[in-house]
């Protein structure tokens, strides 16, 4: 090829790529005139972005993983190749029915495993439905647990509230209660306040005690007589004996934790009444309710007790007067087969949250079907056969004629009479909070 051949090629090729300089030509290819194949350092720009996609673990546009970083970072937000959620841990309420036979009562005891209480098989569940940790049931502490109200032994429960911090997964109620027995059931969850106690917030309880009518029969009637009905003008007497508990006494003769002038031992009872008896498995049941702001070791059973002796005439009226006292009272106790927490109360709570837009009432409305049915399957049948088996009122009742229950008035008119202390005869666990 000549020369002007040569030089027409040239400026073809000038046209068709623009003008370039050699020099710049050559670094872009890779080239140095002094050495053919040497590489030439890139400029900073493109040196510090190499340097930051070396460090990331890049090649060629996609990340690797550099051998030498350490592999417990790799796994740790995976397993068996899925990524591992980390679960919120949340404040809750759960409502909790049950039936108490055959349990030390409602609080655990840490370490006395030969007492099995309704909480052993409660955090048991909790830890086997992955709902805490299994630290966490053994220092119940460390998940804020509280309960509304301590229930003693045999005591069952129809509406009792926990509070308690937990992982909230996925169909939690369904997987709590798989692995509780049929006799405790969580009928439900909400979510409250991140500061929320159970037993500070609550402002009532109410309990019901249910009775074989018969012990409301005269002390000259048979002990036991499954035939005995329940008349109207007893059921009036009885309602008149309970009112006189409505409002704030001195219930230290009520339970033997309170001397009677400790101020813990005024209490304030809203209602106290009986409802109308029914039968069941051919015997006669009445139920009394009682609604206040707190109870006391006992109390409750104590209430009902007297209420029973005066209504039977082992007991004078007055006696209810006296018992507010500062003198001792011989009060008896009823068996602990018949008493239920039914309902907690969270009426300031409620007007404070319940219409914050994030948080609901505490008031279980959805959830009334199921703990009627509760009651129907495990509550009711419980005390009916137990009081029919082993017969514990009838026993209670003829211990009655051994309670003396004028010896306190004699002895407040006797100068110098010593009077017995309240805190002698220590009772076990308390049936409240």
């Amino acid at each position: 090829m000549g020369v002007p051949s040569l030089r027409a090629a040239a400026g073809a090729l000038r046209r068709a790529c623009g003008p370039w300089t050699p020099l710049l030509g050559r670094r872009l290819l890779g080239l140095s005139a002094m050495a053919g194949n040497a590489k030439v350092p890139a400029p900073v720009g493109a040196r510090q972005e190499q340097d930051k996609k070396a460090r990331c673990g890049w090649q060629g546009g996609a990340r690797i993983w550099d051998d030498s970083e350490p592999q417990t970072k790799r796994l740790k937000s995976c397993v068996d190749g899925e990524p591992q959620k980390k679960l919120p841990k949340r404040k809750i309420v759960l409502l909790m029915a049950y039936s108490g036979k055959g349990y030390h009562g409602m609080q655990r005891n840490v370490g006395s495993s030969q007492f099995k209480t309704i909480e052993d098989d409660l955090v048991s569940a909790l830890v086997q439905a992955g709902c805490i940790p299994e630290s966490h049931g053994e220092d119940m502490r460390k998940m804020s647990f509280q309960r509304c109200a301590r229930t003693d032994k045999g005591v069952s429960a129809a509406g009792q509230v926990v509070s308690l911090k937990v992982w909230l997964i996925d169909d939690i109620l369904a997987k709590i209660n798989s692995h509780l027995p049929s006799h405790i059931r969580i009928l439900g969850l909400k979510r409250v306040t991140g500061g929320f106690n159970s037993k500070n917030r609550c402002d009532a309880r109410t309990y019901f005690y249910m009775l074989p009518t018969f012990a409301f029969a005269h002390k000259d009637h048979d002990v036991q007589d499954e035939t005995y009905r329940l008349s109207a003008e007893t059921l009036r007497q009885v309602n008149r004996l309970l009112a006189c508990y409505k409002g704030t006494h001195n219930f230290h003769n009520f339970t033997s934790q309170k001397g009677p002038r400790e101020p813990s031992a005024q209490r304030y009872i809203l209602d106290m009444f009986c409802e109308e008896p029914f039968e069941r498995d051919g015997m006669e049941f009445a139920v009394i309710k009682v609604k206040g702001q707190s109870f006391m070791t006992h109390q409750i059973r104590k209430m009902v007790g007297l209420v029973v002796a005066i209504v039977k005439g082992y007991a004078p009226e007055d006696v209810l007067e006296r018992s507010w006292g500062e003198a001792k009272v011989d009060v008896p106790k009823a068996p602990g087969l018949g008493l239920v927490l039914e309902r907690v109360h969270f009426e300031k709570y409620n007007r404070r949250f319940g219409s914050d837009g994030l948080h609901e009432p505490l008031d279980w409305a959805r959830e009334e079907a199921e703990v009627a049915a509760f009651k129907e399957q495990h509550i009711y049948p419980t005390i009916v056969s137990t009081e029919r088996h082993e017969r514990s009122m009838a026993q209670w009742l003829s211990t009655l004629p051994v309670h003396d229950f004028s010896a306190t008035a004699q002895a407040a008119a006797s100068p110098g009479a010593k009077v017995p202390s309240p805190q002698e005869g220590s009772e076990g666990d308390g049936d409240s909070d």
